[in-house]
C-alpha cells in the first residue's frame, strides 16, 4: 500500500499595515513547512525546542479540526519567530488545515480554508496573508458568515525589510494594552490613512504609500512594550525607507522601501540595530499556502 504524504508551505505575514488594524495584512516571503505522512502511528517534531511537541501544538489541533491525526507523522521547519509579530500562529493554524485538506483529499476551498483558520484565529488579517498571499483587505463577519478578503498584489518595486527584535511580545499582551474607546479625531485620520494606502498599493503610488502608513489607534498605545521599535518606525524615513510600521502585535518593524533604495535601507537598519534586532530583506510574497510535489 502507498503510504501517503504531502509537504504544506505557508507564509508568514504582517498584519495592521498601520492603519488598517485586524483589516489589513501581507504576506512575507519567510515560511512555515510541515511534512505530513501516514506512518501508523501520530507523532510529531516541531522543530524547534520550546514549541509542543504533542495533541496541544496548534499545527495538529487545526489538523484535527478537519480529521483526527492518529497514525499521522508531522515533521516541521519554520523559518517563521515566534511572538514577534509575524503570523506565526495563523501560519501554524494555515498549515494544519492545509494538510488535513490534502492528505484526505476533502476538497475545501480556499475560501473554506481560510473561514475556518479566522475562526481558530479569532481576527482574519494573516490568516488571509497566509491563505491567499499578496496584500488583503478582510471585511468584517456577516453573523456566521465570514466573507472573502479583497486581494491585491504586492506593488511593484516595493520592498519590505523586517527588524526583529530579540525580545518576545504576545498578542494577549499587546491587544491588553489597547483603549476600550478612541477619539473621533483619531478614528478619522486612522480611515484617511487605510485609504490611501489601500489606493497606493493598487496603484503603486509610493507617495499615498507613504502617507498611509500612519496610524493613532494601535501603535501609539503599545509603544510602551517595544519603545526600540516605535522609535524605528518614526525615524525610517530618515534612513531613506518610504516609511515603516509595527508587524502586527510587534515588536517587529515592518519597513517598507523602494527596491533602489533597499540596499542603504538595510545597511542603515543594521547600523542602527545592531545589538537589539535582527535585520531581514524579506520580499513580500505573492504565494499564500502552497502544497508542492514531492
Amino acid at each position: 500500500m502507498t503510504t501517503r504524504r504531502r509537504l504544506v508551505r505557508v507564509p508568514a505575514s504582517s498584519a495592521n499595515l498601520g492603519p488598517g488594524f485586524d483589516v489589513l495584512a501581507a504576506a512575507l516571503s519567510v515560511h512555515l513547512e510541515v511534512e505530513v505522512t501516514e506512518a501508523g502511528e501520530f507523532s510529531i517534531d516541531p522543530g524547534a525546542p520550546g514549541v509542543p511537541a504533542d495533541r496541544s501544538n496548534l499545527i495538529v489541533r487545526a489538523f484535527e479540526a478537519l480529521h483526527p491525526a492518529d497514525g499521522v507523522r508531522f515533521e516541521v521547519r519554520s523559518e517563521i519567530p515566534l511572538a514577534r509579530g509575524m503570523g506565526s500562529s495563523a501560519a501554524a493554524i494555515v498549515a494544519g488545515l492545509v494538510a488535513a485538506d490534502h492528505l484526505y483529499e476533502l476538497g475545501l476551498s480556499r475560501e473554506e480554508i481560510y473561514a475556518r483558520a479566522a475562526r481558530i484565529e479569532g481576527h482574519p488579517d494573516n490568516v488571509a496573508a497566509a491563505v491567499f498571499g499578496g496584500f488583503v483587505l478582510c471585511p468584517s463577519a456577516e453573523g456566521e458568515k465570514i466573507p472573502a478578503p479583497v486581494r491585491l498584489e504586492p506593488p511593484a518595486g516595493v520592498e519590505a525589510i523586517v527588524v526583529i527584535p530579540e525580545e518576545e511580545v504576545s498578542t494577549e499582551r499587546a491587544r491588553a494594552a489597547l483603549p476600550r474607546e478612541v477619539s473621533l479625531e483619531d478614528a478619522v485620520e486612522n480611515i484617511a490613512a487605510a485609504t490611501q494606502l489601500v489606493l497606493g498599493i493598487e496603484r503603486g503610488d509610493l507617495t499615498l504609500i507613504a502617507r498611509g502608513l500612519a496610524d493613532r489607534l494601535h501603535q501609539p498605545h503599545r509603544g510602551p512594550l517595544y519603545p526600540r521599535s516605535i522609535e524605528l518606525v518614526g525615524e525610517a524615513r530618515e534612513l531613506g525607507a518610504i516609511g515603516a510600521t509595527i508587524s502586527g502585535a510587534g515588536p517587529t518593524v515592518l519597513v517598507w522601501s523602494f527596491w533602489q533604495d533597499t540596499g542603504k535601507v538595510n545597511a542603515a537598519l543594521e547600523e542602527r540595530c545592531a545589538g537589539w534586532a535582527t535585520v531581514r530583506r524579506v520580499p513580500f510574497s505573492p504565494l499564500g499556502a502552497d502544497v508542492p510535489e514531492l
